[in-house]
């Protein structure tokens, strides 16, 4: 029997489904994964956690809590780690339980699905093509002391949208005028450039409302293992959402890998170079094609094309993320990831074929 699943709750890297339709797996541009495999050093730490598997993983993440906080420069009491980052942002708005959130779209729909499960209400704000997807004066006026919660993904999914610094420190000012709780999903921030001096991990404190959300899928290769964390300075939304989820919510291969993360520098080092010198070739090639793109700043490209895009480029074994779920978008909208030049060559061959 055949399952489908509910398209607003779709993302990229649906190989299962690719799989049934088609006989074959895909090459993927839909999920934004490192396309270098998993690291060597996390693949020794999956095959040694193997071992252990018949002890329960501890449930407070005491040692990879410990190499995050000395990691980002934090106490270890401001971290939290969940079972990827959509745990997270599920257990974060739990905690906080808004009575009102100020929502960007397009953007990642698991806020949108994590908010769903409280009573609240959302006030959605529609970043617009005019403006490049980019947030402005008019977002900073509609948080007053209505909004309960503002929720941003910096650089944005699937727009590849960074906002720059200084605006982001706008926004926090805003939320702390009105009381209100900032949450910054920064998921993809260590696939740009200058991601240090983009975080906003400097501006956490005990006494501010604003919660940071990362990842290890992206960079790392990852997405099976799930993990993600949070930092935050206050220890009263922490409680609340260690509150909001199974104990043991982190398996223990996760915690090990985790660790194990951390010793991958020259990985990351090789995955940060293909992106810098592959994403303007992807860029360009799309280009050439009259499409529309964004530059984006992230390890992915957001681009308008034909609407048939991707049933087309499917047939050639090719997946690619329709944007049309999102809210905030229409057809047409479709989303790639950066990967190596060689399957880029061949994605771009593909779409030579199929636009032309």
């Amino acid at each position: 029997m055949k399952t489908t699943i509910d398209i607003k709750r779709q993302h990229g890297g649906d190989l299962d489904t690719f799989r049934e339709r088609y006989g074959r797996a895909p090459l993927d541009y839909s999920s934004n994964v490192s396309p270098l495999g998993v690291p060597e050093e996390i693949k020794q730490a999956i095959a040694e956690a193997a071992a252990e598997v018949d002890r329960y993983p501890d449930p407070l993440c005491r040692a990879l809590t410990e190499k995050i906080a000395q990691e980002e420069g934090v106490p270890a009491e401001w971290v939290l780690c969940g079972a990827g980052a959509a745990d997270v942002i599920f257990r974060a708005v739990a905690a906080i339980n808004p009575a009102n959130t100020l929502l960007p779209v397009p953007s990642f729909s698991e806020y949108e699905h994590a908010l769903e499960q409280v009573p609240g209400r959302v006030d959605y704000f529609p970043s617009m093509e005019w403006n490049g997807f980019r947030l402005d004066q008019t977002f900073l006026d509609r948080i007053d002391d209505s909004v309960d919660l503002v929720m941003l993904c910096e650089p944005n999914n699937p727009t590849g949208v960074l906002d720059h610094k200084q605006y982001l420190n706008r926004v926090l000012e805003a939320c702390e005028r009105h009381d209100a709780w900032l949450i910054v999903d920064e998921s993809f921030l260590d696939m740009t450039e200058n991601a240090e001096e983009m975080t906003m991990t400097p501006h956490l404190g005990e006494d501010r409302k604003l919660l940071i959300i990362r990842s290890f899928t992206k960079m790392y290769a990852m997405a099976g293992v799930r993990l993600g964390y949070c930092l935050c300075g206050s220890a009263k939304l922490l409680a609340g959402m260690r509150e909001q989820g199974p104990p043991w919510g982190v398996s223990h291969i996760a915690q090990k890998t985790g660790l194990a993360a951390f010793e991958a520098g020259a990985y990351k080092e090789r995955v940060l170079e293909m992106v810098r010198t592959e994403k303007p070739y992807l860029y360009e090639g799309l280009r050439s094609l009259g499409l529309y793109v964004l530059p984006g700043a992230a390890n992915y490209l957001f681009f308008k094309g034909p609407l048939k895009l991707p049933e087309l480029l499917s047939e050639k074994g090719i997946l690619i993320r329709d944007c049309s779920n999102y809210r905030g978008l229409g057809g047409g909208w479709y989303r790639i990831a950066v990967r190596t030049h060689e399957e880029n060559e061949q994605l771009l061959a593909a779409m030579r074929e199929v636009c032309q």
